[in-house]
């Protein structure tokens, strides 16, 4: 039995759509909210069985658990030490992982957390007393639909800002992965049996400049906009301002902070073990961009 969480998110509703694709046969059991949209699954004509609960609850993750023998959790990082807990009390074999880059930051608060949630899981796995075999996933920025909180809010703001404001002329390197690309990627690695324990990371096809981002954006939106740039510390300064007249309401210091910061990275390994293959930047934001036109600019 496979226990999923986060299947109706952003890359887990991809990872769903491969299953279905791939007619996978296993039994699934899959953690949904109330609230949750769960149409695809309903439809999907797998072995699927929805159990509804908030992953705050930790009864209900325990018993979510029984007689599962796999978890891939692409829920928030935050739950994860519940569900490595009740996956090592149920005696489940193997736990996917589904966590972040952001671990990499060089900003403390950017990664300290993350830091701390990862070794309360190494404690768990090391205290099993049964083998336990965990893989970690770690996209970078993940893209892929107006629905997404990261590149929809560039989008946006290229769409409505002539004059664009760009941290120490753009020149940072991101590597965005859209989330098809992971949901395949969650499915490669489910189903490659000699992947029992690793780390992962899962980047884009290849680096590029934040500056060929939002021109990549711009263009797309049939746009002619003109950017600016700010020096780091200055934009530092500004959003602390920001922070102060809004009482700390609105908070983007560590944010502007991020976009001096070069997030590129390797997924050699992902693609030597299980052929992981990321589509190029530019096709992605396409339909990214076509997407958001369809839905705004009627």
């Amino acid at each position: 039995m496979l226990l999923v969480t986060g299947i109706t998110g952003h890359s887990g509703t991809y990872f769903l759509q491969e299953m279905i694709d791939r007619k996978y046969e296993g039994s699934i059991r899959c953690i949904v909210r109330s609230s949750s949209n769960t149409s695809l699954i309903d439809n999907s004509e797998l072995k699927i069985q929805k159990v509804i609960g908030d992953l705050n609850d930790w009864n209900f993750i325990d018993k979510s658990m029984i007689g599962v023998d796999t978890v891939l959790h692409i829920g928030a990082i935050y739950y994860s030490v519940k569900v490595m807990k009740a996956a090592v009390k149920n005696n489940v074999k193997r736990v996917i992982l589904v966590h972040t880059t952001g671990i990499y930051s060089k900003y403390k608060s950017a990664s300290e957390e993350y830091k701390q949630i990862e070794a309360k899981i190494q404690q768990i796995v090391t205290g099993s007393r049964s083998p336990i075999g965990v893989t970690i996933l770690r996209p970078t920025m993940i893209y892929g639909n107006i629905n997404d909180r990261n590149m929809a809010v560039f989008i946006k703001m290229v769409d409505k800002l002539r004059l664009f404001p760009v941290i120490d002329h753009g020149n940072s390197l991101l590597q965005p992965v859209n989330a098809r690309d992971l949901g395949k990627a969650y499915y490669q690695v489910l189903t490659t049996s000699d992947i029992k324990c690793g780390d992962y990371i899962l980047s884009g096809e290849k680096p590029i400049m934040m500056l060929e981002m939002f021109k990549l954006i711009s263009k797309n939106l049939n746009k002619k906009t003109c950017f600016i740039s700010v020096p780091l510390g200055l934009g530092i300064f500004m959003a602390r301002c920001l922070k102060l007249c809004t009482l700390g309401k609105v908070d983007y210091v560590e944010k502007v902070k991020r976009m001096g910061e070069d997030r590129s990275f390797l997924h050699d390994k992902a693609t030597n073990d299980f052929g992981y293959n990321p589509m190029p930047f530019e096709d992605g934001i396409k339909v990214e961009v076509e997407q958001y036109k369809a839905m705004f600019k009627r």
